[in-house]
């Protein structure tokens, strides 16, 4: 099965980046939204990890 990354259109809070990495990964969005949170307040590289992807990732047609 060939998956690939798109942002997420239904599950969705700013960009869908989340909710497309959740889709990808099969697991709830919630678990990658602390992870992006975590990165934003410990290391500071989560914004522009989101930022990153929510600009060169393809929304679903």
């Amino acid at each position: 099965m060939d998956k690939k990354f798109y942002l997420s259109s239904t599950d969705c809070r700013i960009g869908g980046v989340c909710g497309g990495l959740a889709e990808y990964f099969g697991i709830d969005s919630l678990i990658v939204r602390i992870a992006f949170l975590a990165l934003v307040f410990g290391f500071g590289t989560g914004f522009f990890a989101y930022l990153l992807l929510w600009i060169l990732a393809p929304r679903r047609a």
